[in-house]
This record gives C-alpha cells, structure tokens and sequence, in this order.
C-alpha cells in the first residue's frame, strides 16, 4: 500500500463540475445549533468533543462573550483540538479529558449540552443524558446530532460497491456496541432522560455523480476498525483503488444515492431559567 494512497493523494479522473458534500453535516449541525437557540454570550458543553469540530462551530456562535468547554477521555483527540484553538488564536475554547458520564458539578451550570455521533456509542444512554442535563441550568437545552442506518442506502437500482462501502460502516461500528437505529431512538431516549423534546428532524446525505464525499477518507480511518471486527479484509477494502472505484460506479450508473441518513433533535431541561 502506496503513502500516496494512505494520503489520500491517488489521482481520479473526476467530472469538470461537482459540488462538495464534505461540509453537509457540519451545515446540518449549524442548522441544529441556530434553531435550538445556541446564541451569542451562552456557555455551551460540547460532549464527546473529540478534535474539536463541533466546538469551532459553537465558538462562532456563542461569540467572544460566550464559553465553549469540550469533554472528551481520548486525550490524543484533545491534543489535536487544543493545537487547532492554539493556531486560531480563540479564547473562548476549554477542553477537559473527562468522563462525559461523570461531568464534575464544579464544571457548569450550562446553558447548553450539544454532541455529534455520541449517543450512538453509550451503553446507557438514558443514564448518561441524565447526567448531561445535571450539568445544565434550569431550561437548559440538549442537543445532539446522531447518524442512523435504518433508511439507507437509498437509491433506485444496485449500486453494489457503495452498499458495500456502506455495510463496512455499518457493520464495524455495530460491532463496537453502536446503536445504528439511535435517530428513531433518540427523541424516546431524551423524554425517558425526563427532558421535555422540542424537535426532531431528519436530512439526508445525498451522492449523484458529480458530489464529493469522504467516503474513502473514512474508511482509510476506519481501517483498522473494520479488520479487528472482521468485517472486512486488506484485500477486499483495496484502499489503493477504493475511490476511483466508487468514482466510476457512480458515474456509470450516473444515479443519486443516499447514503446516511442525519438526525438532529433537541429538547429542554425543565425549569425557569434564573
């Protein structure tokens, strides 16, 4: 296997004009984050904050008068989310390594918990967003964004390479203990958790043959994953040559595929805000 290829610097041959899906699901999160009342001047939890993606986005806005923390017990991710504040000379960014079940009380109270593809992976869920909302001032907000895997892949013939790209997704983080129906389950999970739901919304991720999305990017970092659950072997995943293969199966069949599906749902902490 070539750097090049694990750099992702393979050249394919790709159509004159094509948009750019690699920012949808950030535009989805913004969206959750805007209509769930995330604003200028409010302290934010972001949970499971990883590298720091989803804290970049709150940091625009919540302002130089707002706080975002991030909580997250990977420390090399944290380190990662650090040096991008670091270069970006932002100051209104903290980020812990913590237990995101265990939020110490010193840490809020919080106007706001928010997290991306988090709830997916907790083996109690109901529990853990209990104690998020602990952290939280009364009517705080929770909001999270979750993928889901019962609708897709959709489309309306065969597209066997993708579905196959797909069902290595899948079925890896299944195997890790992922709950690939979280989007149907999230709005029961927050009213179990004793918050009051407000909205629930679904988008699509949509792939036609001239839209780009890291498909390939993710499987490279999935790699190992997907070969200690044995979903998939070296040889089978072909890295090398994945994506001028998704590339000219798309094409060919020149079809629109859906191939996620983005849940976004928010719901209110009870109480009257002091």
């Amino acid at each position: 296997m070539s750097n090049e290829a694990l750099r992702g610097e393979k050249t394919i041959q790709e159509p004159a004009h094509k948009v750019s899906l690699i920012d949808s699901v950030d535009e989805m999160t913004v969206r959750l984050l805007v209509d769930a009342g995330i604003g200028p001047g409010m302290r934010v939890l972001d949970v499971g904050c990883g590298s720091g993606d989803v804290s970049l986005l709150l940091a625009k806005l919540v302002g130089k008068d707002g706080k975002i923390t991030g909580i997250d017990r990977d420390g090399p991710s944290l380190e990662i989310a650090r040096e991008r504040v670091r270069k970006l000379h932002l100051s209104n960014i903290t980020f812990i390594k913590g237990d995101i079940c265990a939020i110490s009380p010193g840490l809020g109270p919080f106007d706001a918990a928010v997290g991306r593809r988090v709830i997916t992976y907790l083996p109690e869920p109901v529990d853990a967003i209990r104690k998020i909302a602990a952290a939280l001032r009364p009517g705080g907000v929770v909001a999270f964004v979750e993928h889901d895997a019962t609708m897709v892949p959709g489309r309306l013939k065969p597209l066997p390479l993708q579905e196959q790209v797909s069902t290595w997704i899948r079925k890896t983080i299944e195997y890790e203990g992922a709950d690939i129906h979280i989007g149907f389950n999230l709005p029961l999970l927050f009213e179990q958790a004793g918050l009051t739901l407000e909205h629930v919304r679904a988008e699509a991720i949509i792939q036609t043959p001239r839209t780009q999305y890291p498909t390939v990017a993710i499987i490279r970092a999935m790699f190992p994953r997907i070969i200690k659950a044995g979903v998939a072997t070296e040889e089978e995943i072909d890295l090398e040559t994945l994506e001028q293969r998704l590339f000219d199966e798309r094409t060919k069949a020149n079809l629109v595929y859906v191939s996620d599906m983005v849940f976004t749902v928010w719901a209110r902490k009870s109480g009257i805000p002091k």
